[in-house]
């Protein structure tokens, strides 16, 4: 019977193409030549504040996802870690606090990305560490939204950076950039390059321009003082492709932001072919993923596009994501320094494979098959960039080892399969090491999986005991800002969405505000994105709906100054400025006024308050239903407002304009 079936199995062979009829061939060899080198695979934080939350997690949970993201051999083992380089303005979910709030104001203790570098370089001390301006405080620009039109002003500022990166954290920035997907300037990169050689910080490389290939490679092309300047093109969300004016500079060529895709299993497939295909199509070195960690508030924009998702400190829960496992196929088996091979490229039936090697015998292929067809879009659909369609097929490989490798006996191997038809992922398995015969291997590759053949054994899939379940936001929470020697300068869960709110100790005439939160930023930003004309810090539920909000508030700005407690506020991130909710506001003028939006203009109810600058008012406001009541100083001042929408959200505090106000004894309670 056996015998049959083969002999059929044979004559069908001679008359189908069928998967188990055909193998196709693929060679790796190093001694036909190597191609580039590679520099690494990393996840950026910020870009939006988008680990503003990872901060406020509890040990031993905070340290077990920096495990996950940073720990070689464990997880992520990520190569590469990009920061913002805060600029006090919104730049996707968020502000980050610049270290120079003023000209004549220096501080490199403000925000959490020097703390994220020293826990990253702790875990892998030969991490790259890259920092980039999305925003500059407003200083920079002399009132202008433009930075460029004083670039020895802007390249000081961001040469100081890094300078204090080094004196206060003894951390050494490998790479800066120039302004996050904003219009290059060529004098601006050659004065910055000048600036860092003058601070004996030769060793800083420059990627430009973090946007487009072009027009920055053309410009290379014709500028050779720029060329020397540059050392690596960074392009964003490049599809997989470059071109050839890139290609010609015969520079390093980075996705220096990429993948920004949600990070469930679809995600996770989007990640699994731009790690392979952006060298095989596009030559590129390294690729960066927007973003680091989900840990950000979730219906703030592009909610849970990290690696990984981490959005609840107060519970402590955190979920290990596929784009985890889907790095780990790659950073766990090679290391920066190691060396493409030219044989690489795709698949007969879709799919693609590349080669590595460390130039002493070792070598780590890693193979992927994600399918994306007008069928199946959603098996590896990426948001940003949306990646051509095309066909996947189960298919036999067989791969011939030459050369250095030749020679060698068995490789080990781990696979990921996504499973969308059974739903049943598993990511990141070791199988049993494969036995290579005449230094050949054979393999039958199912769709949607990633495969790594390594002769590395170093390979570990890192685990902790399961972390505590999700919960929501407490219904009751309050916060005195009462520490002396706050960790961060940021008071736990607000979210700043426009302007900065720091921790402040009250030195003139405190009374019993000694330690309060201050909003301090005085001028508007160079902006990134569209910020309010308003400060506001979002904390909380999105989802809650009655609740009462109370805070201490204090202006500081005479007859044109006020402040506002706010619930329901349904809108943050690149889209803040048009936030709805219910906003009660009382002014330095001795009035207040009650709007359901962020920028003051749907007035609910208005009047005199008797509130005035420079002295220390109690705001409450209680909102149930459709009405609204709010209380000045436990006395109702207003009631009954009737509430147009929306019927959910954040609570939040903040001013009226860029201005400097105290706030003190926040508390929220929720039905």
């Amino acid at each position: 019977l056996l015998y049959r079936m083969i002999s059929f199995i044979l004559l069908l062979c001679r008359f189908f193409t069928i998967a188990i009829c055909v193998t196709d061939q693929y060679v790796l060899d190093d001694k036909v030549g190597l191609g580039r080198v590679f520099d690494g695979i990393g996840g950026l934080s910020g870009g939006g504040a988008t680990s503003r939350l990872l901060v406020n997690y509890a040990e031993p949970y905070r340290s077990q996802i920096l495990d996950y993201l940073f720990k070689p051999n464990f997880g992520a083992s990520l190569h590469i870690l990009k920061v913002e380089i805060g600029g006090d303005a919104q730049t996707t979910d968020g502000t980050e606090p610049s270290h120079m709030h003023y000209e004549n104001d220096e501080n490199f203790f403000r925000g959490y990305e020097w703390w994220l570098m020293k826990e990253a370089k702790k875990r892998n001390p030969n991490i790259t560490l890259i920092g980039l301006p999305w925003a500059f405080p407003g200083w920079v620009g002399h009132g202008k939204n433009w930075p460029y039109d004083y670039p020895d002003i802007t390249a000081t500022y961001v040469v100081s950076w890094i300078i204090g990166a080094k004196q206060y954290h003894d951390l050494d920035i490998n790479y800066v950039g120039i302004w996050n997907e904003r219009n290059f300037d060529s004098k601006y990169i050659k004065l910055l390059r000048y600036t860092l050689d003058k601070s004996g910080l030769e060793s800083v490389r420059i990627i430009a321009s973090d946007n487009l290939w072009e027009p920055i490679s053309l410009f290379m092309l014709l500028d050779q003082e720029l060329r020397r300047a540059v050392d690596v093109i960074g392009a964003h969300y490049p599809g997989t492709t470059t071109v050839l004016e890139a290609l010609k500079t015969q520079k390093k060529l980075w996705s220096s932001e990429d993948y920004s895709t949600f990070n469930n299993e679809v995600g996770g497939g989007c990640w699994a072919r731009i790690l392979n295909q952006n060298y095989v199509n596009g030559l590129m070195t390294a690729t960066i993923s927007w973003n680091l960690v989900a840990s950000y508030y979730g219906e703030l924009p592009f909610g849970r596009d990290g690696l990984m998702t981490a959005q609840e400190p107060w519970s402590g829960s955190y979920v290990v994501e596929s784009p985890i496992w889907i790095s780990a196929h790659t950073t766990q088996f090679t290391q920066p320094g190691w060396t493409y091979l030219q044989t690489v490229g795709h698949l007969a039936h879709g799919g693609s494979y590349v080669a590595l090697t460390n130039g002493k015998g070792d070598l780590t292929v890693v193979i992927e098959t994600m399918v994306y067809t007008q069928r199946t879009h959603d098996h590896s659909v990426c948001v940003r960039p949306p990646l051509p369609a095309f066909n996947v097929t189960s298919q036999n490989t067989t791969f011939q080892l030459k050369g250095s490798f030749a020679s060698l006996a068995q490789l080990q191997v781990w696979r990921s399969r996504f499973n969308f038809k059974t739903q049943k992922p598993t990511f990141f398995e070791k199988l049993s090491p494969l036995k290579l015969s005449d230094g050949s291997f054979t393999l039958n590759l199912g769709e949607d999986e990633v495969y790594t053949l390594t002769s590395l054994t170093s390979g570990l899939k890192g685990s902790f005991p399961d972390p505590p379940p999700s919960a929501p936001f407490p219904t009751t929470y309050k916060d005195d800002f009462n520490v002396a020697n706050p960790p961060f300068t940021e008071a736990p869960d607000f979210a700043d969405q426009t302007g900065v709110f720091e921790y402040h100790i009250n030195l003139t005439d405190p009374g019993p505000h000694v330690f309060t939160l201050r909003q301090v930023v005085t001028q508007r930003p160079v902006t990134w994105a569209t910020d309010a004309d308003q400060t506001i810090s979002v904390i909380g539920n999105y989802k809650w709906e009655n609740l009462t909000v109370s805070c201490d508030v204090f202006m500081e700005t005479v007859k044109t100054g006020g402040v506002f407690i706010a619930a329901r506020v349904d809108k943050g991130g690149q889209s803040v400025r048009n936030a709805k909710g219910l906003f009660y506001w009382i002014f330095s003028d001795g009035s207040y006024k009650v709007t359901n939006d962020l920028a003051g203009q749907a007035v609910l109810a208005e009047g005199p308050s008797g509130t005035r600058a420079f002295g220390w008012h109690t705001l409450t406001l209680s909102i149930k239903g459709q009405y609204a009541t709010g209380l000045l100083n436990g006395y109702p001042l207003w009631k009954n407002a009737v509430v147009l929408g929306p019927k959910n959200g954040w609570a939040a505090i903040g001013t009226k304009s860029f201005e400097l106000a105290q706030f003190d004894n926040f508390a929220v309670k929720a039905e």
